[in-house]
C-alpha cells in the first residue's frame, strides 16, 4: 500500500471514530459538569442565592428540570438552559445528583430561630422533608443546609404566588406565621 493510500486510510479511520464517538450520549457526569458553574462542583453550591443539588433525589431534579422546561416554575435563567435538554438528560442528571453527598454549608443563622423551627419541622413538614430536611419524599427537595438567602427567596415566591406551592404544602404553611416560617428556614439552613 502506498504511504498516500495508508494516510487516506487513516484519516478516514479517524473520521469514522470521531462520528462514533460524537453519537454516544453525553455521560451523567458530563451533564453534571455543565451545572457546576452556577451549583458548584458535583452539586455543591458556593453561592447564597444557588441551591445545592448534591443529594437531591433523582425524582426532584426531574421534576425541577421539567418544570424549568414547561416554563411552569419561574426563574432567570433555568427556563432557557432546561429547553437544551432532554427528559432522558434530566433523568441522567437526577441520577449523578442523587448519588452525591448532601454538601453542608457554613451560615450564620438565629440559634433562637433555628429552636423554635426544629419543632416546626418536625410538627409541620416532617411528612415529606424527612430526616430534619436531609432527604425528600419522591419530588420534595432536600432542604437541610441550603442557603437561607436562596430559601427565603423560594418561600417569596410561594406565597406571592409566583411559583405554585405543592397542595399538601400549601396545607401545612397557611396556619403558619411569618415568624414560624422564618424559623422554619434558619432550622433548614442550619441542619449540618
Amino acid at each position: 500500500m502506498t504511504m498516500k493510500l495508508k494516510g487516506w486510510a487513516l484519516a478516514g479511520s479517524v473520521l469514522a471514530m470521531s462520528a462514533v464517538a460524537h453519537a454516544a450520549p453525553p455521560s451523567p457526569t458530563m451533564l453534571a459538569n455543565a451545572c457546576a458553574g452556577c451549583h458548584g462542583t458535583n452539586g455543591g453550591s458556593a453561592g447564597p442565592t444557588m441551591p445545592s443539588l448534591s443529594s437531591q433525589s433523582k425524582a426532584a431534579v426531574v421534576d425541577a428540570m421539567k418544570k424549568f422546561k414547561s416554563g411552569e416554575r419561574p426563574s432567570t435563567v433555568m427556563g432557557r438552559l432546561a429547553k437544551g435538554y432532554t427528559d432522558s438528560d434530566f433523568e441522567a442528571m437526577g441520577e449523578f445528583f442523587s448519588k452525591q453527598k448532601l454538601h453542608v454549608t457554613s451560615q450564620q443563622v438565629d440559634a433562637a430561630k433555628v429552636k423554635k423551627g426544629a419543632s416546626l419541622q418536625e410538627e409541620h413538614c416532617n411528612r415529606c422533608h424527612n430526616e430534619d430536611g436531609r432527604e425528600g419524599k419522591d419530588e420534595t427537595p432536600v432542604m437541610a443546609s441550603q442557603w437561607l438567602p436562596y430559601l427565603q427567596m423560594q418561600m417569596e415566591l410561594y406565597q406571592s404566588g409566583k411559583r405554585k406551592m405543592p397542595e399538601k404544602m400549601a396545607e401545612k404553611v397557611k396556619p403558619l406565621s411569618a415568624g414560624d416560617i422564618d424559623a422554619l428556614l434558619h432550622f433548614y439552613a442550619s441542619v449540618k
